[in-house]
């Protein structure tokens, strides 16, 4: 009896540890970063990753309001192909990317061909003219996006190149290399490249954060975009090889004249190799001031005009009849038959000696050498 009493005893406290044992691996959880090999979930506190790692992005990623994810110099994230892997950072959630000139963060993924993953998506709280501002869902992601707060800070981006991004997000939508949603000025912005994306390679969807030392190779669609009342400024910007527009900026595309108006600062841009539609004012326009630029190169069977707008645009072109587009300092190159300078209307002053981003259609002097290497054969500007 004795024996059967032990036996009892010892049973029930197995079963309790198995049940503690349960219960804390229930409840712990599975925060992203703690397994570099499958990266994904939602922070919602603070997450640093480890530069030593590679990360294997297996699906979405999401800051969600209140997290904040920190990514070193030197940090490799790899999406795996084929499937929706991406980053996104929600309204109130802060992303670090802390690159630098010699050791940048690369986001990229395991199939080498353009819109083989997601990308990265940020959206903030500063304002937008789309119609559902506050609430919008992004382009991609579905996250909300836009409001009052026009300094808004989503955190901050430095020395990063992204690649091989635009997987389809469904039937009609497809992610973009970088795509800003409503970020305020708050944020930081500087250095960043999207190489080969099967979208557009940088896209401003309203919102108010300024932008440095952008740039966008062999997009298969616009090299950048700003669109839904950006109101920023941007410095530094190279779009080359891009399958259709290499700059695309315009206001709103359900009502050309709405407000807040898009109203951009462009400064040193180099615009060269397209598809079409070089710079193309579209969808109302909005405003642009537009000084230091180097354009052409675009394919010899469009004749086209470098600054394009639509015939039937007519916000578009009471925007450049109220001289709201204002383009100084322009060099054009490589003009082929039948291509000309800008749109019957818009006027613009040329200087033989305008530099663009700093080289004209080279490498510019300010990219470093370790963000422009994809890998031992590969650069992003030759």
């Amino acid at each position: 009896m004795r024996k059967n009493y032990l036996f009892l005893l010892v049973s029930i406290l197995m079963g309790f540890s198995l049940i503690l044992t349960s219960c804390e691996k229930d409840d712990d959880p599975v925060i992203p970063g703690d397994d570099p090999e499958d990266f994904q979930g939602e922070i919602t506190g603070a997450v640093t990753l480890d530069a030593a790692a590679k990360y294997v992005l297996t699906g979405a990623l999401v800051v969600k309001d209140g997290g904040t994810l920190n990514i070193p110099a030197g940090t490799v994230i790899e999406a795996v192909g084929g499937q929706i892997a991406y980053i996104a950072v929600a309204q109130g959630g802060k992303i670090y990317v802390n690159g630098t000139a010699t050791s940048p963060v690369v986001m990229t993924c395991s199939d080498k061909t353009p819109g083989s993953w997601g990308g990265l998506v940020i959206c903030g709280k500063a304002p937008t003219n789309k119609a559902d501002a506050g609430t919008a869902g992004a382009e991609v992601s579905g996250l909300p996006y836009g409001g009052t707060v026009a300094d808004d800070n989503s955190g901050s981006i430095k020395y990063l190149r992204v690649e091989y991004t635009g997987f389809n997000y469904s039937d009609t939508k497809q992610f973009n290399g970088v795509s800003f949603f409503g970020v305020g000025s708050g944020t930081t912005v500087d250095y960043v490249v999207s190489y080969n994306g099967k979208d557009d390679g940088i896209e401003f969807f309203g919102g108010t954060v300024n932008a440095s030392h952008l740039v966008s190779v062999g997009s298969d669609d616009d090299g950048i975009d700003y669109a839904d009342g950006w109101s920023g400024t941007g410095e530094y910007w190279v779009a080359i090889n891009s399958t259709k527009s290499g700059i695309e900026g315009s206001n709103n595309g359900d009502d050309g004249a709405a407000t807040p108006m898009t109203d951009a600062t462009l400064r040193n841009i180099t615009v060269y190799g397209m598809g079409e539609k070089p710079f193309y004012l579209k969808e109302g326009a909005g405003k642009v001031n537009l000084d230091n630029i180097v354009i052409g190169g675009l394919v010899d069977t469009k004749q086209q005009p470098m600054f394009y707008a639509d015939d039937d645009d007519t916000d578009a072109l009471a925007r450049i009849a109220a001289g709201d587009i204002v383009i100084t300092n322009v060099k054009f190159l490589d003009l082929q038959a039948g291509q000309t300078q800008a749109y019957t209307g818009l006027t613009y002053t040329e200087n033989a000696a305008a530099t663009g981003a700093g080289n004209g259609i080279n490498k510019p002097g300010w990219m470093p050498d370790a963000l422009n290497t994809v890998d031992a054969s590969t650069k992003v500007i030759d």
